[in-house]
């Protein structure tokens, strides 16, 4: 009887395990759409009048997927257990978004652009070890 308790708990936590780990890699895959999506706002935004609208709400949605893949770091954590480190890297990621949001502000586009070149790399790198 508790063996069977045992091996249903297991593939239990396998299934979470999985899906969890599916839910990070599509955020971690959004992220990386919407940074490349931002590099192309940002060509319009030197080309075309809506430019600067289309990079302005790009940004909050970039913001957003990095705030989802915290989240999808954590519940994959929480779940299946395994290591912090992915919750160090999205977490790190945010901090970087962050910073990026606030040059971005502040029209410093000399940090602005290499931050963002570093974070569709980081970004890349990520969902290719996913």
């Amino acid at each position: 009887m508790t063996t069977e308790v045992k091996a249903t708990e297991t593939a239990t936590t396998t299934a979470n395990a999985r899906r969890s780990s599916s839910f990070l890699q599509i955020a971690i895959a959004l992220q990386t759409l919407t940074i490349f999506l931002q590099a192309v706002s940002a060509g319009l935004l030197l080309t075309a009048s809506y430019g600067e609208t289309l990079h302005s709400v790009g940004a909050r949605v970039m913001y957003g997927a990095s705030m989802l893949y915290v989240l999808a770091a954590v519940l994959a954590w929480k779940r299946g257990g395994g290591s912090t480190r992915p919750v160090w890297h999205a977490s790190g990621f945010l901090v970087l978004a962050s910073v990026q949001v606030v040059l971005g502000i502040a029209h410093v586009p000399s940090a602005h652009l290499p931050l963002g070149v570093l974070m569709f790399g980081l970004s890349v790198l990520a969902l290719a070890r996913r």
